[in-house]
């Protein structure tokens, strides 16, 4: 019991940690994104620096709010499935911050700074948010080294939400278990649907403030936000544990894994267009049709060769031992069993 608080304490700081790089990195991107005279200044202002930043402007404080409202159940039972799942999304927040990081100061080595103050202001809140990250990723490795993964987890980001929603009246009567068990059989579903409507918002918020006219240009922009967003929610649910799914076919396996690799693709085509382009056409990328047959093919063409090498691997014994640790993970105690 005594270990368990111990690694529990130790988890908080480092998930303080990262939660206090969270916010210094998001107000310095919100400030070289947002305001139009600081953006003119800034080295990362154009792809592909440009994409990495947009990405995370998003879901680093997606993952900064989930991890924050998570600590509102930090003492209920299950307080060791509870850290190192949040720790994991720490690392992956952090990591989200890292590529950022590195990405702006590729944008610094390869581009000739202007000239003026905002520049320097940057460069300085990006040498802060270097140093800031290093030392989050110093303490989330040491925090990996002290835990025990031997255990399987018995609680969810998802359980724990309910736990909270059922001491909240509004809400008592919409969670619960029933409710718990759905989002975790149409996880897939959820993770769509949330990456849809984020999408839409942006999306109208970029239409609104940029004057777009074009209707081709703002359905691109819908699904490539949308899509980088899918790959976002699957990944880190991966990595972090936020709703343990029941196991499937392997054909939906390999359908999911090939979604996300044709999402990710997407993002990396859009990133890199120019470079891209020559290979495919001439001239400079000017036309919405062409970044969007380029880019969305792109996805495409990865989402088919990536289901192609799947199929073609063939199953193994260890098919069987994933199945029934799926099988465990889903085995999860009712908000309900929390005292």
């Amino acid at each position: 019991m005594e270990h368990t608080k111990e690694n529990g304490r130790a988890a908080l700081v480092v998930v303080s940690a990262s939660l206090g790089t969270a916010g210094v990195f998001e107000a310095l991107t919100l400030l070289a994104t947002q305001d139009k005279t600081v953006r003119a200044a800034s080295p990362w202002q154009d792809d592909p620096y440009d994409v990495v930043v947009s990405l995370a402007q998003f879901t680093v404080p997606m993952l900064a709010l989930v991890i924050a409202l998570r600590l509102l159940a930090w003492r209920v039972p299950g307080g060791a499935d509870r850290a190192r799942q949040t720790v994991r999304a720490a690392g992956a927040m952090t990591t989200l911050i890292g590529l950022t990081v590195v990405s702006e100061w590729a944008a610094v080595i390869a581009k000739t700074l202007a000239p003026g103050t905002w520049p320097s202001v940057l460069i300085s809140g990006l040498v802060a948010c270097s140093l800031l990250t290093a030392v989050s990723a110093v303490l989330l490795v040491r925090s990996r080294r002290r835990r025990d993964p031997s255990g399987r987890w018995r609680y969810d980001w998802l359980g724990d939400a309910v736990f909270v929603c059922r001491r909240i009246p509004v809400l008592r009567r919409w969670a619960g278990p029933d409710a718990a068990a759905w989002v975790r059989r149409r996880a897939m579903t959820v993770f769509v649907t949330l990456s849809t409507l984020a999408a839409a918002a942006i999306t109208g918020a970029q239409a609104v403030g940029e004057r777009w006219t074009d209707p081709l240009l703002t359905a691109w922009f819908l699904i490539v936000v949308a899509t980088s967003n899918l790959a976002f929610c699957v990944i880190s649910n991966a990595a972090a544990g936020f709703i343990a799914r029941p196991p499937c076919s392997r054909r939906r396996r390999i359908a999911e894994a090939s979604l996300v690799a044709g999402c990710i693709a997407i993002s990396v085509a859009t990133a890199f267009r120019d470079a891209l382009w020559p290979a495919f056409g001439t001239g400079s990328l000017t036309s919405v049709p062409a970044v969007a047959a380029l880019t969305l093919g792109a996805g495409l063409a990865t989402s088919m060769v990536t289901a192609l090498l799947l199929a073609c691997f063939p199953r193994d014994s260890s098919r069987s031992g994933r199945r029934r640790s799926a099988a465990a993970a889903i085995s999860l105690r009712r908000p309900g069993a929390h005292r």
